[in-house]
């Protein structure tokens, strides 16, 4: 089965907006939860301070003046769904610059869905063999090909952590987390905004 056609138009409909996925979290963390099935306290824990960095992004993020511009060019009305969950670090730091990127196109929707209650999808894109998240698939709304995917990080954050993986040298994975989300805070999404603005570009073509 085609990757495309296990994102049939329900799953697309079932889907949230960025505001109900970030309503649903905060609903869930009053009830000392999370999304997903793992609901230990680090989980939990995890979630909370990615829901801080989630509010933080919403207030100080900006759209590169290229990402604007192809934006408001986009030709093709297409829906981006994108996996994700609340305890998901690099989803919290790209979730949200997504999000104002769809806002930005009135030929965009969004659709968020949670990946642990859509496994069938994230495995048929998965990174170097695990379900990384967050994963962004664009879908034409006319003839529901794939115009594109990113995810689950930018370039140079997904190299620290292929580094780590291939040359841990004793490092422990949550100092290599540190790493990464220093990286983000001084990117401030532009290189993530570049990539996305990119395969736009060439699916216009």
């Amino acid at each position: 089965m085609e990757s495309t056609e296990l994102i049939t138009p329900e799953v697309i409909n079932s889907g949230m907006s960025y505001k109900e996925y970030r309503d649903l979290i905060d609903s869930l963390l009053a009830d000392g939860k999370t999304t997903g099935e793992n609901q230990s306290q680090q989980i939990v824990e995890y979630a909370k301070l990615n829901n801080q960095r989630m509010n933080r992004i919403d207030k100080t993020v900006e759209l590169t003046e290229e990402a604007a511009k192809v934006l408001k060019n986009i030709r093709r009305s297409q829906t981006w769904v994108v996996l994700t969950e609340g305890w998901c670090g690099d989803a919290a730091q790209n979730v949200p610059v997504i999000a104002k990127m769809a806002a930005a196109s009135d030929k965009i929707t969004l659709s968020l869905l949670l990946r642990d209650e859509h496994l069938d999808i994230i495995d048929a894109y998965l990174t170097n063999g695990g379900r990384s998240i967050p994963k962004l698939v664009a879908l034409d709304d006319e003839t529901h090909e794939e115009l594109f995917n990113w995810g689950p990080r930018p370039v140079p954050a997904q190299e620290i952590m292929m580094d780590f993986k291939n040359n841990p040298n004793g490092r422990e994975r949550q100092e290599v987390y540190q790493q990464i989300h220093k990286w983000y805070a001084d990117d401030k999404s532009t290189t993530m905004q570049k990539e996305i603005a990119d395969l736009i570009k060439d699916s216009e073509k």
